[in-house]
């Protein structure tokens, strides 16, 4: 079989090659300066902030009490870790809670119980990413009134959207 074309269509496909290179790998990229700001602009996020410890001490028996308010309202980010250390308490029954708004009203969206006893210190509360686009608040709350005045330690790594 062989194939034929005709010196028209001939003719069509050198004049759009013609201008192409010999080595096209060898060609250089050229980008503006805001191009090319923009470009580092969101690599620089990929690294993400520093990392953020502090601790807050409350009186986590007689109610329930803010750690940490991780973001900044109207504001995106992703948490990619959040951990507590409750090796201050001595309560069974250490609640946390994550809450943040849904739909512009802040809701509950995390509740899980511990034992201090019998739990690890380290509490990987948020342990891969979350996204949000406000405040996450992060709470708790202790059955045990030796509790009150104690600290608990909080770490977390944040990164802009």
């Amino acid at each position: 079989m062989s194939l034929l074309i005709g010196s028209g269509i001939l003719s069509q496909i050198k004049a759009k090659t013609d201008n192409l290179p010999v080595d096209p790998a060898s060609q250089v990229l050229t980008a503006g300066a805001d191009h090319v700001t923009g470009i580092k602009s969101q690599t620089d996020k990929l690294a993400g902030a520093t990392p953020v410890t502090g601790s807050a001490t409350q009186n986590w028996q007689t109610a329930e009490s803010d750690v940490v308010s991780i973001g900044t309202a109207a504001t995106k980010n992703k948490v990619h870790d959040l951990s507590l250390n409750i090796s201050n308490l001595a309560g069974t029954v250490i609640t946390v809670r994550l809450y943040k708004k849904v739909n512009t009203v802040e809701r509950k969206v995390y509740e899980q119980t511990f034992n201090a006893a019998t739990e690890p210190p380290g509490l990987p509360v948020i342990n891969g990413t979350w996204a949000a686009h406000d405040i996450i608040r992060v709470t708790l709350q202790s059955n045990n009134a030796a509790d009150n005045g104690k600290s608990v330690d909080y770490d977390y790594l944040l990164e802009a959207m």
